[in-house]
C-alpha cells in the first residue's frame, strides 16, 4: 500500500520529534505541528494505519507513537530534508584536520576522534588495506651486539620498526651493508617472494648476518600482511551512555563489546558507495540490531581509500549525523590529495 501525503507527513512530524525528545510523540502534538486542520480522530486513524503498515510502533497501550526501522526507512530515503554544516561546525572539522600531516595511521584515527566530538556519537575511522603492499626501504638501526632496530618503509608510505633480538651476536658495523643487501633484494617484490628470494641468497651471507636478514624479512612480511588488512580504529564509546536507550548497561554492553573488541566487525562500505545509511535489523551484526550506523567513504590516494563511519541509537538525527560525515569525507579526501587543503564550506541551506 501506497503512504498518501498525508501519512507521509504524520511520519516525518512522529519521526523529527522522536530524535529531538526520545519520548512517544502524542496525536495532541501532532495536531499542533500540523496547523489544527486535522481532527483528533482523524490524526488516530492515520497513526493506527501507519502502525498496522509497519512505519510507526506504539510502545504501550495509552502511549504515543515511535518510528519503527522500517519507518525511519522511508523518513531517511523520501522525507528527510537534506542540510549542510553550519558555519561553527566546518570550523570544528577544519580545525581538527588541520594539523601536521603525521603517519597515516594516526591521520586517520584522529579523523575517528573528530568525527565523535562533532556528532557527540562513537565515531570509527578505517583505512582500507591495499591489494597489494611492497616494500620500498629497510633502515637496520644498532642497539647491541645481540639487538637491532629494523625500520620498514612501504610502498604506502607507512614507516613502522620493531626492535629484534639475535641469538648469535651481530657486529653493529656490518649492519649497514646487510641494510644496503635488503634494499637490493627485497623491495618491490610481493609478500610470497620474500621467503624464496632469502634461501636463495644463503650463500652470500655468513650464519651471525642470516639470522638478522632473516628476522628483518619475517617483520616486513607481517608488516605488509597487516598493510593489506583493514585497520579500524573507534573512539567515543562512552557516549552511547549519554542516549537514554543505552543508560541500561545491559543493552549496552553488546554494543560497547562491538566497539572496543570486535571493531573489525564494523560496517564497511561496498566499493563505489560514497554514504549509506544502515538502520537497526538492516545492519548483519546483531549487537547493532537496535543501533543504526552512517558510514562514508573517502579518497586517501595510492589506490587507497578510508571510511569514516557513526554509530548511534535509531533516534539518531540522520540529517545531522549525513551533513557532517560528508564534509569529513570531503574534507580528509581534499587533505590527502591536495597538501592539507580544506573543502570551502557551501552556504547552509538549513
Amino acid at each position: 500500500m501506497e503512504l498518501t501525503a498525508r501519512k507521509k507527513e504524520i511520519l516525518k512530524v512522529v519521526t523529527e520529534r522522536y530524535i529531538d525528545t526520545a519520548d512517544p510523540v502524542s496525536s495532541k502534538f501532532i495536531a499542533q505541528a500540523m496547523g489544527g486542520g486535522l481532527s483528533s480522530a482523524t490524526i488516530r486513524n492515520e497513526l493506527a494505519d501507519l502502525v498496522e503498515l509497519g512505519y510507526l510502533e506504539q510502545p504501550h497501550t495509552s502511549a504515543g507513537r515511535v518510528p519503527s526501522p522500517k519507518g525511519y526507512r522511508l523518513y531517511v530515503n523520501e522525507l528527510m530534508e537534506k542540510r549542510s554544516v553550519s558555519d561553527q561546525e566546518a570550523a570544528q572539522i577544519n580545525q581538527a584536520l588541520s594539523g601536521r600531516m603525521g603517519e597515516l595511521d594516526a591521520i586517520i584515527a584522529q579523523a575517528g576522534q573528530a568525527a565523535a566530538s562533532i556528532v557527540s556519537y562513537p565515531a570509527y575511522a578505517v583505512a582500507a588495506g591495499k591489494s597489494s603492499v611492497t616494500v620500498r626501504r629497510y633502515d637496520l638501526l644498532p642497539v647491541d651486539e645481540s639487538s637491532f632496530i629494523a625500520v620498514v618503509m612501504t610502498d604506502d608510505s607507512r614507516v613502522k620498526s620493531q626492535l629484534l633480538r639475535t641469538d648469535i651476536p651481530v657486529p653493529p658495523e656490518q649492519l649497514p651493508a646487510l641494510a644496503n643487501l635488503l634494499n637490493t633484494h627485497f623491495t618491490g617484490i610481493r609478500v610470497e617472494e620474500l621467503g624464496t628470494k632469502l634461501m636463495g641468497l644463503t650463500s652470500q651471507l655468513s650464519p651471525e648476518l642470516f639470522l638478522p636478514a632473516s628476522l628483518t624479512v619475517e617483520y616486513a612480511a607481517a608488516v605488509i600482511d597487516r598493510s593489506t588488512r583493514n585497520q579500524v580504529y573507534t573512539t567515543g564509546q562512552t557516549q552511547l551512555l549519554r542516549q537514554p536507550e543505552f543508560q541500561d548497561l545491559s543493552r549496552a554492553n553488546e554494543l560497547m563489546s562491538l566497539l572496543t573488541d570486535q571493531k573489525n566487525d564494523l560496517p564497511v562500505l561496498d566499493e563505489n558507495t560514497p554514504m549509506q545509511i544502515l538502520i537497526g535489523p538492516e545492519n548483519v551484526n546483531e549487537a547493532l540490531k537496535d543501533a543504526s550506523v552512517v558510514v562514508a567513504s573517502y579518497d586517501i590516494g595510492e589506490n587507497m581509500r578510508g571510511l569514516i563511519g557513526v554509530v548511534g541509537p535509531t533516534r539518531m538525527d540522520y540529517a545531522a549525523v549525513a551533513a557532517r560525515l560528508s564534509y569529513f569525507a570531503e574534507s580528509l579526501t581534499k587533505m590527502f590529495g591536495k597538501n592539507n587543503q580544506l573543502p570551502p564550506k557551501e552556504d547552509n541551506q538549513s
